[in-house]
């Protein structure tokens, strides 16, 4: 089964060892980050630092001219990924033959949120996410499209196809900064609830959708009351029929997943038009529609008649696979991402086997996160599982 790995471009750039090292693990492919968020990284084993931060989402190469005079627009680097990070790591993997695959976060930006805060998700106490641009709106969707075409395709790099993150609504779970807010955990309900957007685009669309947004706002708020005080929230989409009303969920589930189709559709035909033939085009996708997060929400059969395949997270379970492979769509990637980093609740050991069970699930592909994180230990372990997979 064909494997690749996750990188950053600074876990190559400053480190001639990185490549062959990450050929010798038995993958084929890295998928390299391209545009991305803010973060705090370990490079356990590169020769000039141990810790990367990256301070604000920013894409990893010099954002093109066409961008002056524009908002929304991408952010440079810093320092943690300098000129054409990107282009040096990603010639570097080719040199040591490895295929090159970008990484492209889209719809998950805290500066651009500080920056320009009516782009943000509003929930319905009137609370703005500043990670989560809100999808509906008309300029943050053309700038994602944008952002999505300039990011995977990278002339002159050798990028062979890509794969989009958070391409669909981002929400209220994300680790911000120091996060408190497990006092009262939510279930898949109260995460929904919270995350629904009542920014003026949205107010429009549950408007379109026979809502009043100012009565749709107050039952959030009166649904969650219970909930904040330790009450049971119930399981599932029926919960959220039972906390809001049938008719009133059903019209923000309709209005939220033809808004992340569109944007989809639209994303993935942006990427196709600048990119040359034969370049791959796959999402990180949950086939749970109204979800949010790096994993978007998706229609299975809707996403694989868009897209030519998805990443699905399959850390804990490969069960998500299965909707997806449900569809029989020939020739689809279903790409299985294990987590091979055990310090971030992955398990390198069990790799062989959780890859043997995503393969009877549906799998076709493996997806490794992430071979600039795990411990030398844990590439040892993904190594001899690699060996048995092929």
């Amino acid at each position: 089964m064909k494997a690749a790995a996750f990188l950053y471009p600074w876990d190559v750039v400053g480190d001639p060892e990185a490549p062959a090292r990450l050929a010798r693990l038995g993958i084929r492919r890295v998928t390299l980050a391209a545009a991305y968020h803010s973060t705090r990284a370990l490079t356990p084993r590169h020769p000039r630092h141990r810790i990367v931060t990256a301070a604000h989402a920013a894409v990893l190469y010099p954002p093109g001219d066409h961008w002056q005079g524009r908002e929304p627009r991408p952010y440079a680097a810093g320092d943690w990924a300098p000129g054409d990070a990107y282009g040096e790591a990603a010639q570097a993997l080719r040199d040591a033959g490895l295929d090159v695959h970008s990484w492209v976060v889209l719809a998950h930006n805290s500066r651009l949120g500080e920056d320009h805060p009516a782009t943000s998700v509003v929930n319905a106490h009137g609370d703005r996410y500043p990670w989560a641009p809100c999808i509906a709106q008309p300029a943050t969707r053309a700038y994602l499209a944008d952002l999505a075409a300039e990011a995977a395709v990278r002339p002159g790099t050798g990028t062979r196809g890509t794969e989009l993150e958070s391409c669909g609504w981002y929400g209220l779970a994300h680790l911000h900064a120091h996060d408190k807010i497990a006092g009262v955990p939510l279930g898949e309900a109260g995460q929904y609830l919270m995350s629904l957007c009542f920014c003026a685009s949205c107010r429009e669309g549950y408007e379109g959708q026979g809502l009043d947004p100012d009565e749709l706002a107050d039952a959030v708020r009166r649904a969650l009351e219970p909930v904040w005080r330790g009450g049971e929230e119930g399981e599932g989409w029926p919960a959220v029929e039972k906390l809001i009303g049938a008719d009133r969920a059903a019209a923000t589930r309709a209005w939220r997943e033809k808004t992340a189709r569109t944007l989809q559709e639209a994303v993935v035909g942006a990427v196709r038009a600048a990119a040359p033939a034969g370049f791959q085009v796959l999402l990180h996708a949950d086939p749970v529609a109204y979800h949010c997060g790096a994993n978007a929400g998706v229609d299975p059969a809707h996403i694989l008649s868009v897209a030519d395949g998805v990443v699905v997270p399959c850390t804990g379970g490969a069960h998500l696979l299965e909707p997806f492979a449900a569809q029989g769509a020939e020739g689809a990637v279903l790409a299985a991402n294990l987590t091979v980093v055990s310090g971030m609740g992955g398990s390198p050991a069990t790799l062989a086997a959780d890859a043997a069970r995503a393969t009877e699930l549906g799998a076709t592909e493996l997806r490794l996160y992430h071979a600039g994180l795990a411990s030398d230990a844990d590439l040892a372990l993904v190594a001899e599982a690699l060996s048995h997979t092929e």
